[in-house]
């Protein structure tokens, strides 16, 4: 018990695999000071009633009450964090209209670094309160606003990546809201990464700086070359868009004579660190790319539903080794809780599976295995996560950290119906993914430390 600071009882759920689930049934998890998981013991285990009696005897136990469970603290992978203040409006329209119209006028005022802390702060405490312990962003074109959201998810303690938005081409990008010039975006750029790793080395959970292009169709070349050369002479993470509709996706086509995947792995920006978002047109040779690169998928099942034409064959992306995790997408995904991507992400599979349009056969409606599992859904949105941000994170497990939220299945504005306490843990599993509410959290835990509650 050298150098454990916390222990917590209870029972917790963790990926194994995409497919498998633990259920860690009463098990005891012992945090050490640095808020990593230094051992897990099972009551089985010889250690065990050992560790919980010192842990009792030295004041350092915490222990679920009955009806609470244990799960990961959720990792979101595409936020864009000024749409926040826009979440829930206009989606019933076509996505070049929807960012031209509201999404660029609302960033623009992110210029306004009051209005941006208002907005931050309110959005950070809101994704922790859904259990979202990590999160990578999307800021704005402005570095000072890019850094406050930095700096309120170092305060606040949660994990956040974030990235300045760069948007330098002058043809592509209305007056009011991009880049001064190429040399503008990419010195901001720099000084960007080079004060938040100042800001990560006195933050306990960890804060990253991000590359961040919008997308090719926002982006010089010039800069997209200048910004691989960043990720790559300070080893940070990139994010991105990649073919995520018919317009998008036609329009690089068009311009390079090749696909997203293949013009961004040409300016360096597909690397082990790098998360691109949506995916749905991925040809088979991008798949390859991911795949050799170590690139991640941000899958965001709702804002897809919405703006990206398709329905992203993710099962069989991830089964051919690319990694996958889940985002929300505020606010093309009106939703700030990955509980609800979990759930659109199996409903949407099943619909690829199926087929929607009932005038075709049954044998032609579809596409063959497709549909994924709430077990492949849960993994997407820890294990996967961590993953793709090659983070030691997303699992209740030895030498990952204790990133962990609380759910509390009696509470009385959002109790769950389990009524036989010898329900199997495996179906009271499902029904936290599928029944969970904000109410439901009742406390987070990052790093080790418990900051909502």
């Amino acid at each position: 018990m050298k150098n454990i600071v916390k222990v917590l009882k209870g029972t917790g759920f963790s990926s194994i695999s995409a497919h498998e689930v633990e259920v860690l049934e009463n098990y005891l998890y012992c945090i050490d000071d640095q808020g990593m998981i230094a051992k897990r013991l099972a009551p089985s285990d010889a250690l065990y009633q050992s560790a919980l009696q010192e842990a009792k005897k030295e004041d350092k136990l915490t222990e679920l009450a009955e009806g609470q469970y244990l799960l990961p603290g959720f990792i979101d992978l595409h936020i864009h964090a000024p749409q926040w203040a826009q979440s829930g409006t206009a989606l019933d329209i076509p996505l070049y209209q929807w960012l031209n119209t509201y999404t660029f006028p609302l960033e623009a005022k992110f210029e306004d670094t009051a209005f941006a802390e208002k907005v931050y702060a309110h959005l950070v405490d809101t994704l922790l309160a859904n259990g979202t312990t990590t999160g990578l962003y999307f800021a704005t074109v402005h570095e000072e606003a890019s850094y406050k959201l930095a700096e309120i998810c170092a305060q606040k303690g949660q994990r956040g990546l974030v990235g300045k938005v760069v948007m330098d081409d002058s043809e592509q990008n209305s007056d009011y809201y991009r880049d001064k010039d190429t040399q503008t975006a990419l010195a901001d750029t720099e000084r960007f990464i080079q004060r938040v790793k100042a800001l990560q080395a006195e933050t306990f959970q960890g804060v990253y700086p991000v590359v961040t292009p919008r997308f090719v169709p926002s982006c010089t070349d010039s800069a997209l070359a200048g910004l691989g050369k960043l990720a790559e002479t300070y080893d940070v993470h990139v994010t991105s868009h990649c073919s995520e509709s018919d317009w998008e996706h036609g329009y690089v086509k068009e311009r390079f004579g090749k696909n997203d995947a293949q013009v961004l792995k040409d300016f360096g920006l597909l690397r082990d660190k790098s998360v691109m978002a949506h995916c749905n047109f991925l040809s088979e040779s991008d798949v390859v790319t991911f795949k050799e690169t170590g690139t991640a998928i941000a899958h965001c099942p709702i804002s897809n539903a919405y703006f990206a034409n398709s329905v992203i064959p993710i099962k069989q992306f991830h089964e051919l080794g690319v990694e996958v995790g889940l985002g929300t997408d505020l606010s093309g995904g009106y939703d700030p809780s990955v509980y609800s991507a979990i759930r659109q992400a199996v409903i949407s599979s099943r619909m690829l599976e199926d087929g929607v349009d009932t005038k075709k056969d049954p044998k032609e409606r579809g596409t063959n295995h497709s549909r994924i599992t709430v077990n492949e859904a849960f993994y997407y949105a820890t294990a996967g996560g961590g993953e793709s941000v090659s983070l030691p994170i997303g699992r209740l497990a030895e030498h990952y950290a204790f990133d962990a939220q609380v759910i509390d299945t009696t509470v009385s504005q959002a109790s769950m119906p389990i009524f036989d306490k010898t329900e199997p843990l495996e179906d009271i599993f499902q029904k936290l993914l599928y029944l969970t509410k904000r109410e439901n959290i009742v406390s987070v835990w990052v790093q080790g430390k418990q900051i909502n509650e």
